[in-house]
């Protein structure tokens, strides 16, 4: 046996990630592609750690482009190396990466992924090595003075230059863990806002996520660094733990390597003066949509003192300019997720402690729909906690009005019907916009259905008009889980009574093999469509 209905849920991921092997705009140092057969990617300077970047990107430093095209070589130097890092790569292949290190480092060479094509690496005292030759005929060279040269695989013919075998993966891994002294306290600060932006990148892609997941040391440090005081390797590491909190299965390791994160990110989200708060609220918005991390960041958030640490993140939602340099709108998010949690749920639904009323004028919102999906989702996970129906209702908190509010158009209705609507949806202006959110959108009309669920509810939402918005918004709204979602709330409204002793449609037992058929018949296309 189930109970019917719907269930607390926590928002989706909020990342700031770039496509497979891209670039985010304006930023360097980051996977990018020279986009043209043929075409160069070069780079280097003393000292340079040989990052992935921009092929032709004027002023880079110590980058190595990636060949985007059959034929294409990526070519970066350092004083002191002698040999060329490079990627003769496959037509399209994108984000592909040729390293060069300076003199004493590691010199790796790509795939050759046509026929005859040739990558080559070396530097003075370093290892090259060759990548998988990806068709007949090619060959993987690798060779300098004092320097070991190892050959690559010849690949089967007609493949083109796939990548993911064992010995790349490993010397991928090697790569990433001599980034950790780059990133560590007290690094140079050049040498470590280049390292961050290393990461940040590799955080864009899964396979790059992979590669991090097993570095422990690496995520303790980027931790670390992402509430350091130096601005941009903090702003890099705080997004590239965006983009790993995003990924459910990062979400293990990260509290491994540092039990303590949710509370360092949550002092930077709720500091007035960090520039990069948005980002740490976002990292918590993400890990706190798994149960387990949730489970740690609320005790992190009731640790010191009961309902404290919450009550700090609706203060700095709710006021505006809490925080000059960040607008904080993933505290929404974060919110709502921690509103999955019955005791987040208590405390939101104190009558002392007039949570729910300051959160009330956020469902209008109009400069972030990311705040206001947070705000109503909280809200939504509010209504689950029928003992608080009354009170919701009632003239101290008057839920209903901002529910309905976004949900209504510029519809005229008649002075019968216009007597029956709340004052705050009479006579709306001509101009008078929907919510253009559809997932917001459902979310309100699932608040309103979680409302009716006791008698008193339903009588309550009946005589406040709720069927005259829903009515309309029926015959205006686009989306088809939305519409259905606005029919089985106008189902319960116009529908008669349950029996005695089924009122409360939050407690109705429902078989296991009706709701499967009932989740079945949901799934089928209805006529028409």
């Amino acid at each position: 046996m189930q109970r019917s209905g719907l269930t607390p849920a926590a928002v989706g991921p909020c990342d700031f990630r770039f496509p497979e092997g891209g670039s985010r705009g304006g930023s360097t140092g980051e996977a990018g592609e020279a986009g043209a057969a043929g075409s160069i990617g070069e780079a280097g300077a003393a000292g340079s750690t040989g990052e992935a970047g921009e092929a032709g990107a004027a002023g880079s430093t110590g980058e190595a482009g990636a060949a985007g095209a059959a034929g294409s070589i990526g070519e970066a130097g350092a004083a002191g190396s002698t040999g060329e890092a490079g990627e003769a790569g496959a037509a399209g292949a994108a984000g592909s990466i040729g390293e060069a290190g300076a003199a004493g480092s590691m010199g790796e060479a790509g795939a050759a992924g046509a026929a005859g094509s040739t990558g080559e690496a070396g530097a003075a005292g370093s290892m090259g090595e060759a990548g998988e030759a990806g068709a007949a005929g090619s060959t993987g060279e690798a060779g300098a003075a004092g320097s070991m040269g190892e050959a690559g695989e010849a690949g089967a013919a007609g493949s083109t230059g796939e990548a993911g075998s064992t010995g790349e993966a490993e010397a991928h891994g090697a790569e990433a863990a001599e980034l950790l002294p780059f990133l560590a306290s007290g690094a140079r600060a050049d040498l470590q806002a280049a390292a961050a932006r290393h990461v940040l990148a590799l955080t864009g892609s899964e396979p790059g996520r992979a590669l991090l997941a097993g570095q422990a040391e690496l995520l303790r440090a980027l931790a670390e660094l992402s509430a350091a005081p130096a601005p941009a390797p903090a702003r890099d590491a705080a997004r590239a733990l965006v983009n790993l909190a995003a990924d459910p299965s990062l979400h293990g390791p990260l509290l491994a390597a540092d039990p303590g994160l949710p509370a360092r990110l949550l002092g930077r989200a709720l500091d007035p003066q960090w520039p990069w708060a948005d980002e740490a609220a976002a990292a918590l918005a993400n890990l706190s949509r798994e149960p387990a991390p949730c489970a740690v960041l609320l005790e992190a958030l009731t640790g010191a003192a009961e309902g404290s640490g919450l009550e700090r993140v609706v203060r700095a939602l709710c006021t505006p300019g809490y925080n000059a340099r960040a607008p904080l709108h993933y505290l929404g998010p974060l919110l709502s997720n921690l509103s999955h949690k019955p005791a987040a749920r208590s405390f939101l639904l104190d009558p002392d402690r007039c949570v729910v009323q300051r959160l009330l004028p956020l469902t209008q919102h109009e400069d972030s729909s990311v705040r206001r999906g947070g705000v109503v989702g909280t809200l939504r996970n509010c209504c689950f906690e029928h003992r608080h129906h009354k009170w919701l209702l009632g003239p101290e908190v008057d839920i209903l009005p901002f529910l309905l509010l976004p949900l209504a158009g510029p519809e005229e209705f008649s002075e019968e019907e216009m007597d029956r609507l709340p004052v705050d949806l009479q006579y709306l202006p001509a101009d008078k916009q929907r919510e253009p959110d559809a997932d917001i959108r459902k979310m309100l009309i699932e608040a309103v259905m979680l409302l009716t669920a006791t008698a008193a509810g339903r009588q309550q939402v009946r005589d406040q008009g709720a069927y005259l918005v829903l009515r309309e918004l029926h015959s205006w709204e686009p989306e088809p889980d939305v519409k259905v979602a606005c029919e089985k709330l106008i189902q319960v409204l116009i529908g008669d009574e349950p029996e005695p002793g089924m009122e409360n449609l939050l407690e109705v037992q429902v078989p296991e093999h009706v709701a499967k058929r009932l989740e079945q018949l949901e799934q089928e296309p209805g006529p028409g469509s």
